[in-house]
């Protein structure tokens, strides 16, 4: 094909910029002092560096990963179903010693001087029985109130997470609004004006890049999603917990 304006298709290539309402940043769970350093931050970002744009935020989202790691770990370590077994046990030992000792009882006028001798070894053989249970018990109740406020911490540390993701998608966005009403216009209309391809080029770029973070933000959206998730699965382990110490703590002070 001949042509005497061989970039006739790249200047034609231009990029649009749609007129969309601007977003309110809801910044509601921050302190005046967290407002300022997102606002600080917003500054620093540069969407012309592609390095940045792919770790921005990046180390967040792995202390996140990491951390979804350890409660799993955490949840996945515990044997609940031991503990409710071993509380069955004492039930148990406790209900077959009452049936012997009924049995006992009804058979010590019949006869025989052996029976209460035979009654105090089935007692002794009862209770070193649900001793034994007990301290196992015992030492699980100590492992479960530490993991209480293992839980508590972590709680915390998530919440920590929660708010430093918000704070990264605040700045990101600030910038990418920023950018999009400001530099961004600039170059398409400038672009529109001259007709050059190298305008209509570098106007093109920036909006990708603009794209290109709108995706990483994204991200940095589903990844506090998941924290959020995380909060209440915390709280329900925890429960779990405080539940089953006190039903130790029950079954010590009361059953037996």
């Amino acid at each position: 094909t001949l042509t005497l304006d061989p970039f006739a298709e790249e200047k034609a290539t231009e990029v649009v910029v749609a007129e969309e309402p601007k977003e309110e940043l809801d910044d509601s769970m921050l302190s005046e002092e967290e407002k300022a350093m997102v606002a600080s931050f917003s500054e620093q970002i540069d969407l012309t560096n592609s390095t940045m744009i792919l770790q921005y935020g990046a180390g967040t989202q792995k202390k996140m990963a990491d951390f979804s790691e350890t409660a799993l770990e955490n949840v996945k370590t515990k044997d609940l179903g031991e503990i409710g077994g071993l509380l069955t046990s004492v039930v148990t030992e406790l209900k077959a010693f009452d049936e012997e000792e009924s049995k006992g009882f009804l058979g010590i006028f019949k006869k025989t001087s052996n029976k209460l001798e035979s009654m105090k070894a089935k007692y002794a053989k009862a209770e070193s029985n649900v001793n034994e249970i007990c301290e196992v018990l015992e030492g699980h109740q100590v492992q479960l109130l530490k993991d209480v406020a293992v839980l508590d911490k972590m709680y915390e540390l998530n919440l920590t997470y929660y708010k430093e993701l918000t704070m990264y998608i605040l700045a990101g966005k600030k910038k990418l609004q920023e950018v999009r009403s400001t530099e961004l216009k600039q170059l398409v209309e400038k672009a529109a004006m001259t007709g050059l391809a190298e305008d209509a080029q570098a106007a093109k770029d920036l909006d990708d890049m603009c794209n290109r973070f709108e995706k990483k933000i994204h991200d940095l959206e589903l990844t506090r999603a998941i924290s959020m998730q995380t909060a209440p699965q915390i709280r329900m382990v925890q429960s779990n917990d405080t539940i089953m110490v006190e039903k130790i703590q029950s079954t010590v002070v009361n059953t037996i």
